[in-house]
């Protein structure tokens, strides 16, 4: 993609990384107050049994991912009307809007849920498109760890071309974004439990039977 001349704002930025290397980190993505009501939201909505462990594949084909991941998770969607979400999803749809004007991904739509880890879990090696289906086109993690440091581990790898590799930690209010179809990552084991809101951008999906 070419170059694209922005201003220095946190929506710009993203845009930017994504043009010229196809991932992003932001920092501060959120203020730290919505971040902690999401973690208390997260929490809630655990201690109320609504976290499931997390599957693998998709139709016929998916499973239970032990082995392959270790994450419970709590779907969430816009019809969800708690104070603690809307934040997050205001700035989700100021992103797509941002994402669409500069790079004409054509974004449609966003997919998601908390993800708790607990100590020791992890999550293998993948990348996040399906077999056969581009619908996913930028995937997006926000960290709601609270005072994380190096020593709890627990990073985001993402693998680049040529053996080089990334890691990012989980700290409360980053926000790692990248293109869904182009880098595998894992989830490295933390030392403590480890807590995000994960999901993708979509594009529509189309309808091939139709003449």
């Amino acid at each position: 993609m070419s170059h694209i001349a922005i201003a220095g704002t946190s929506l710009d930025r993203i845009c930017e990384a994504i043009a010229q290397r196809g991932y992003a980190v932001e920092t501060e993505f959120l203020p730290a107050t919505v971040v902690a009501s999401l973690r208390e939201d997260a929490m809630r909505r655990d201690a109320a049994g609504e976290f499931r462990p997390a599957a693998v594949g998709r139709g016929t084909a998916r499973t239970q991912g032990a082995g392959i991941r270790g994450d419970r998770i709590a779907w969430i969607d816009e019809t969800q009307t708690m104070p603690a979400v809307r934040p997050w999803w205001d700035a989700l749809e100021r992103l797509r809007a941002a994402l669409n004007q500069a790079l004409y991904f054509g974004l449609f739509s966003f997919e998601g849920h908390y993800a708790i880890y607990p100590p020791g879990a992890f999550y293998q090696r993948h990348r996040d498109c399906f077999r056969g289906d581009d619908e996913r086109v930028l995937s997006c993690v926000l960290y709601l760890n609270e005072s994380w440091t190096e020593d709890d581990s627990g990073a985001l790898r993402i693998y680049f071309d040529g053996g080089v590799v990334r890691d990012m930690l989980p700290t409360g209010g980053t926000l790692v974004c990248f293109l869904s179809d182009r880098f595998e990552h894992e989830v490295l084991p933390a030392k403590h439990e480890r807590l995000a809101l994960t999901g993708w951008f979509r594009r529509r999906s189309e309808d091939t039977s139709l003449p």
